[in-house]
């Protein structure tokens, strides 16, 4: 079997598909790679690694740039995780260049979580490029990865980063909590984003009474996918245990005050300069997490 003649007539016939069909240009390229890859495969069985230096050689010939030697190899890697299982459902709403970003790891979890945040967030290439990197996948906590890795269900604070990034564009000096909270504010989108999926903003310094007394929340937000309200207190300091208190304190007005029968239980996010394990290893509400915070 001319196995580059091959490869060659399908990469041809892709072309002339994305031309013509400009709606289906993607499915196209997947297509087309995944049997590019497999001729790869069989041909590499046949005659030896060296063979795709050779073929990427002669299509560049022929073709001009864009088969390079790293671009063969990466095919070869996408259909080798599509034929093992590894590799989810292929999704219409990424592209080729999303594989080609994401197939550049070795770790299958990595790959398999870029691959779903990609799905589910409806990303462009661009914003894949700038959460590898802001090195999302290694800001997850060990325990979401470990849930990514079984197969588990994931809740609403798995995919909570650590550290949470915070821009700070103009590099203000954080000597309080108002100025913390001026830049979430000032890029929200970002904050809701670095929290995980479905997390919609409600307010800032939102308003309750408690006795006599009004008390004002940092941020109240809502996740929609998992209907519940969430409390975010922001701390400038280590995490202390009066940090627990208040803002369970916080939650639990929520819940009798807000929150109606269909909705879940509210959940607290302590956004903190420094963690301190032992005061959420004791913390007996497991509704409550700690995130440290850094600047971009």
């Amino acid at each position: 079997m001319d196995y580059y003649d091959e490869i060659k007539n399908e990469l041809i016939n892709n072309e002339i598909t994305k031309r013509v069909k400009d709606y289906s240009k993607n499915k196209s390229d997947l297509n087309a790679y995944y049997k590019v890859g497999k001729l790869l495969s069989e041909a590499g069985k046949h005659y030896g690694d060296a063979i795709i230096k050779e073929y990427s050689i002669k299509l560049t010939k022929e073709f001009g740039k864009g088969y390079s030697v790293r671009l063969l190899y990466r095919i070869l890697k996408y259909y080798n995780f599509i034929l093992s299982g590894k590799l989810p459902t292929l999704s219409a709403k990424l592209s080729w260049s999303h594989y080609d970003e994401i197939l550049r790891f070795d770790n299958i979890n990595k790959i398999v979580y870029y691959i779903n945040i990609c799905e589910l967030q409806n990303l462009t290439v661009r914003q894949l490029r700038e959460k590898i990197k802001s090195n999302e996948y290694e800001r997850l906590p060990e325990e979401t990865k470990l849930k990514l890795f079984d197969k588990k269900e994931i809740n609403i604070v798995d995919y909570v980063k650590n550290p949470i990034s915070i821009k700070n564009n103009i590099n203000y000096e954080i000597f309080s909590e108002k100025i913390l909270k001026k830049l979430i504010l000032e890029d929200i989108e970002n904050f809701l984003e670095e929290l995980g999926i479905g997390f919609t903003f409600i307010k800032s310094e939102y308003k309750i009474k408690l006795d006599d007394r009004y008390n004002y929340i940092d941020l109240l937000l809502y996740n929609i996918k998992h209907k519940c309200y969430v409390v975010v207190e922001l701390k400038i300091t280590e995490l202390k245990k009066e940090h627990i208190g208040q803002i369970m304190v916080y939650m639990n007005y929520i819940d009798e005050n807000i929150k109606s029968d269909v909705e879940n239980k509210t959940i607290g996010i302590i956004i903190c300069k420094e963690e301190n394990k032992y005061v959420i290893k004791y913390c007996s509400d497991k509704r409550i997490i700690a995130r440290k915070y850094e600047f971009l």
